[in-house]
């Protein structure tokens, strides 16, 4: 009785610890770069819940903002090196967006297809690009650098480079910093999955032992 008991206390506690990671591996889809993502309805906070929704949405609209940003930051090295290679190899600051709006990653690809799109509308190029620079200003290092290369006709390969030794040092100080906080996110499952489990294994056999002789 008390090898059943200490069996299903055990399986129990291994399903708690593993729940998460079985509901993150339902939700992981290997989806190629240019396959449509089908919409499905969000839930809306605000609606649902009153004055609570609306701070849990904006909290979540928060994240879900930083979430974006992070990603895209982390795509700007992928950009930088495939406008150096354009440059390098003697494109126009308009020619080398356009190779890396085909071939860069796809937050980027979106962002950067919105100058492609207003200078095909007949629209100018350095107009484009400042206005991409002031909505998103994760890329104005990168606006910068093609708007004096446009303006001037200096090479805006050193220009790229600098800015792609930049956004990799941020990246490497993000990196450590979320590094750093790794051994505080552990606390939780060591007091409230690991040490219970633990206590069912090794005290509660005992406890049941000791009971069962009196």
């Amino acid at each position: 009785m008390n090898d059943i008991v200490v069996v299903g206390c055990g399986v129990g506690w291994g399903l708690v610890v593993a729940s998460p990671l079985i509901a993150r591996t339902r939700r992981v889809q290997v989806v190629e770069r240019w396959s449509p993502r089908p919409s499905r309805p969000r839930f809306r906070w605000p609606r649902a819940c009153g004055p609570v929704g609306r701070v849990i949405g904006g909290i979540a609209a928060k994240r879900r903002t930083r979430r974006d940003a992070a990603a895209l930051l982390a795509e700007l090295p992928s950009v930088i090196d495939l406008l150096i290679v354009a440059v390098g190899a003697g494109s126009t600051p308009r020619g080398a967006l356009e190779l890396a709006t085909r071939w860069g990653p796809e937050r980027a690809s979106v962002r950067l297809r919105e100058v492609t799109f207003v200078t095909e509308l007949g629209g100018s190029f350095v107009d484009a690009l400042r206005e991409l620079g002031r909505s998103t200003p994760l890329l104005a290092p990168i606006v910068d650098a093609l708007v004096a290369s446009a303006h001037l006709g200096a090479p805006a390969g050193s220009a790229l480079a600098r800015v792609g030794d930049d956004t990799r040092q941020t990246l490497r100080r993000q990196a450590e910093a979320r590094a750093r906080t790794v051994p505080i996110k552990l606390l939780f499952p060591l007091v409230f999955l690991v040490l219970p489990a633990f206590g069912l294994l090794t005290v509660v056999p005992a406890v049941l032992s000791a009971l069962s002789r009196l």
